[in-house]
C-alpha cells in the first residue's frame, strides 16, 4: 500500500483571478473535471464555500474563493455537456455551490452513488480510495476551519487529495457498473442529481423545537429553551462562530429546566463556559427571565406528529412489498434501502398500481427500479392480506 504523500503530482493553489482565468482557460478543452469543495459550517455561523478543489487527469488546483473575486466562469464548465463533472457524494457540493454562486452541474458522475450500486459495504472516499488504488488518506483534517488564513501547505495537501485520485477512481468503478449491468442505473441518479438544488431552511423562529430532548421539557421549560437558543443564535451569529462553539445544546437545555436566576449559578452547571458567563452573563440571565416572564397562556407547546389513521390493508401491502424488496437485495448483493427505500415502497402501495405502466409513471419510482422490482411488486401486490379479504 502507498500513502497519499507518494508519487503524486503537485497541486496548484489560486489565490488570484488571473491564475484563476489562465487556469479555467487551460483546461477548458478538457473531457473529465473532477471537484470538491470546502465550507466551514463545523466553524462558522455564517456558512460558505471557502475552498474549490478542481482536478482534470493532468493537474490538481485549489481555488481560494475568498481572493478570487469572480469565480462564474467556472460555472460554464460545470454546465458544459461535453465536460464530466466528478464528485464522491455530489449532493451537499452542489447545493452550496448553487447557494453561493447560483451554478449548476450536468454530465455529473458520483463515485459515492456508484460504490452504493456496486454493493459497496464502505462508502467514503477514503474507503474506496485505499480499496481501489492503495491510497490511504489522512482524516485528521476532516473537521478543520478552513475559513482561516493563510491555510498551511498540509491542509491545502488534504484538501487537494479529495479530487486528485476521481479521476482514476471514477473509471474503475464506471467499469464495474458496466460489467454488473448497472451502469444505466448510475446514469439515471445521476441526471436526479442534475435538479438539485439549495433549500433555505424555513425555521419561522422554532429552531429550539429541533433541539435533541426539547420534547421531554415543561412547556415552561421550552418557554426558556426558545429564549435561550434565539439569544445563543444572535452571539453566534455576531461573533461568526458555530451556535454550538458558544454554548452546547445540552447545555441550554439544563439551564432551561434549571432557570438559574445568578452568574454562580449558571457557572454551576455542566457544559455552561465560565467566560462566557463572565462576558455575557446579563445577558444570558435576561434570557431566562425572557422564558419565565412568558404568561400562562402563551407558552408554547411541542408539536405532536402528524397521526395517519391505521390503516391495515396499506401496511399490508407495504410489508408484502418490504418483503420482495428485502429479497431482490440479498439476491443483488445491495443495500436493501438503496435498492428502494421506504418512502418509495409506502408511494408504490398508497398508487396499488395494476401493471408496469402503472408503476413507471409513480414519481418516487425510478425506471432502473421498476426493471429490478417491478414484477415482485406487482404480484405482492395482488396477493391480499387477511385485513383486505375481510374488507
Amino acid at each position: 500500500m502507498v500513502t497519499a504523500t507518494r508519487s503524486r503530482p503537485p497541486h496548484r493553489y489560486i489565490d488570484s483571478q488571473r491564475e484563476f482565468d489562465a487556469f479555467l482557460k487551460r483546461v477548458s478543452k478538457e473531457p473529465l473535471l473532477a471537484v470538491d469543495t470546502e465550507a466551514a459550517s463545523f466553524h462558522r455561523f455564517v456558512d460558505r464555500i471557502y475552498l474549490i478543489q478542481l482536478s482534470t487527469r493532468r493537474e490538481t488546483a485549489i481555488i481560494d474563493p475568498l481572493a478570487v473575486h469572480d469565480v462564474a466562469a467556472l460555472s460554464a464548465a460545470l454546465g458544459d455537456p461535453e465536460v464530466e463533472v466528478v464528485f464522491h457524494d455530489a449532493d451537499y457540493d452542489l447545493r452550496i455551490l448553487d447557494r453561493d454562486y447560483g451554478m449548476r452541474a450536468q454530465r455529473l458522475f458520483d463515485t459515492r452513488v456508484a460504490a452504493q450500486l456496486l454493493g459497496e459495504q464502505s462508502i467514503g472516499l477514503a474507503a474506496l480510495l485505499e480499496k481501489y488504488l492503495a491510497v490511504k488518506l489522512d482524516k485528521k483534517h476532516q473537521r478543520a476551519d478552513w475559513s482561516r488564513r493563510p491555510l498551511p501547505a498540509e491542509m491545502l495537501d488534504y484538501a487537494a487529495q479529495d479530487t486528485r485520485h476521481l479521476p482514476r477512481l471514477r473509471d474503475i468503478v464506471r467499469a464495474q457498473l458496466e460489467t454488473a449491468g448497472r451502469l444505466a442505473w448510475a446514469e439515471e441518479e445521476f441526471q436526479r442529481l442534475e435538479h438539485i438544488r439549495w433549500t433555505p431552511l424555513d425555521t419561522n423562529g422554532d429552531s429550539y423545537l429541533r433541539v435533541k430532548g426539547a420534547r421531554l421539557l415543561s412547556r415552561r421549560g421550552l418557554a426558556l429553551l426558545r429564549e435561550l437558543v434565539h439569544w445563543r443564535d444572535d452571539v453566534a451569529r455576531e461573533l461568526d462562530r458555530a451556535s454550538f462553539r458558544v454554548v452546547g445544546n445540552e447545555a441550554l437545555l439544563a439551564v432551561a429546566e434549571k432557570a438559574p436566576q445568578t452568574r454562580d449559578a449558571l457557572k454551576t452547571i455542566s457544559g455552561v463556559p465560565s467566560r462566557l458567563v463572565d462576558s455575557r452573563g446579563d445577558a444570558f440571565l435576561a434570557a431566562i427571565a425572557r422564558g419565565t416572564a412568558v404568561p400562562e397562556k402563551d407558552l408554547p407547546r411541542f408539536p405532536r406528529g402528524e397521526r395517519r389513521a391505521s390503516d391495515a390493508a396499506f401496511e399490508g401491502r407495504v410489508e408484502r412489498l418490504k418483503t420482495a424488496r428485502n429479497e431482490a437485495a440479498q439476491r443483488l448483493g445491495l443495500d436493501q434501502g438503496v435498492l428502494c427505500p421506504k418512502g418509495t415502497m409506502e408511494a408504490v402501495a398508497r398508487a396499488m398500481p395494476r401493471n408496469l405502466d402503472a408503476m413507471a409513471a409513480i414519481p418516487e419510482m425510478r425506471r432502473w427500479q421498476g426493471t429490478v422490482l417491478g414484477a415482485a411488486f406487482l404480484a405482492a401486490l395482488a396477493e391480499p392480506s387477511p385485513a383486505e379479504k375481510r374488507a
